[in-house]
């Protein structure tokens, strides 16, 4: 199951009490405070891990919460500290605080950690309060309240490049053709219902990640079909290939809407590298050379391919291979 939004609440643990304690020991005079201090609370943090693909083991755990620091004890003794709680996550997770919307962090790679809530600072003991005029002081403090809030956690897919089209334009059977992945393929809409990450080769030493992102309707940014659940793993994606089914009536009309649908959902990704791909060319009579020559204007990097014949992925993949290696 690929779940990558979840809520969950989150509570640090409080810090122990100080303590209120004095000496009695047979050759001590007078004695004197000795009252150690509290610990220090568990904190909770969040940590990217490349284990994980998926935020379901945090669809059932919603209330994660870290133990208190121990109390201080008398002969000086300070009370232990709580562990911190880890939560793991995958790679390319947003942290945001559900009450103010503020953005907390970002795990990224692996072994990124973020504090999501910080423990309570531990209480002092007495004995931090003897003085030259003070020899027995009764003060103390108890331990600081532990945060607790509700985090969003929110996966964006981490990929180098990010297939974008209509349910049906080919999306699956390309990265089928070009990696190692075996997404689902039939000839009814809203095949792909998550996203497919795999690797392209593209030569002995060379290789890039590419995503299938489940197919973009008219009225996505507003949530129709798949919506905004996945446009969000479009921002992550260095280059973006437009795939364009040239057998439809309008095939430039079809690649308006998909950039119309990217704009209203984030304007900066228009300015994101890209290039479109005309799919399968294989039911025109003469295949990509028989694509009408006004689609090659609609963008800067046009190329026609198939799929099922593999005309023109070599070019496909020369052009993206282009696009990464430039600033």
């Amino acid at each position: 199951m690929f779940i990558d939004h979840v809520v969950i609440e989150v509570t640090a643990g409080d810090g122990g009490d100080g303590c209120v304690a004095f000496r009695h020991e047979k050759y001590v005079p007078r004695g004197g405070p000795c009252g150690g201090d509290g610990g220090m609370g568990g904190s909770v943090i969040v940590r990217a891990t490349s284990q994980l693909s998926t935020l379901v083991d945090l669809r059932y755990r919603r209330h994660i919460r870290a133990k208190r620091g121990e109390h201080g004890r008398g002969k000086s003794q300070h009370g232990a500290n709580a562990p911190d709680v880890t939560i793991p996550v995958p790679e390319g997770c947003v942290l945001r605080d559900v009450a103010s919307g503020e953005t907390i962090g970002e795990v990224l790679v692996e072994g990124d950690r973020v504090v999501v809530a910080s423990g309570g600072k531990g209480g002092l003991g007495n004995e931090r309060y003897k003085t030259a005029r003070n020899q027995a002081p009764r003060r103390f403090t108890y331990g600081g309240d532990g945060e607790s809030r509700r985090v969003e956690i929110t996966l964006k897919l981490i990929a180098d490049v990010g297939l974008v089209g209509e349910p049906n334009a080919g999306k699956s059977t390309l990265i089928r053709a070009l990696s190692a992945a075996r997404p689902k393929i039939a000839d009814y809409p809203f095949t792909t219902r998550t996203p497919v990450l795999g690797i392209a080769r593209a030569g002995p030493c060379q290789s890039f990640v590419i995503v299938d992102i489940p197919g973009l309707i008219e009225g996505a940014h507003q949530g129709r079909g798949m919506g905004r659940d996945f446009l969000r793993h479009v921002e992550r994606c260095r280059v973006l290939v437009y795939l364009i089914d040239v057998s439809l009536d309008d095939p430039a009309a079809h690649y308006r809407m998909l950039r119309s649908e990217i704009m209203r959902y984030d304007p900066s990704l228009l300015e994101r590298k890209s290039i479109v791909a005309l799919t399968k060319c294989d039911t025109l009579e003469g295949g990509a050379g028989a694509v009408d020559g006004s689609l090659h204007t609609i963008h800067n990097r046009v190329v026609g391919i198939s799929s099922v014949t593999r005309e023109g992925l070599d070019g496909l993949v020369q052009h993206i291979m282009t696009l990464l290696g430039t600033p």
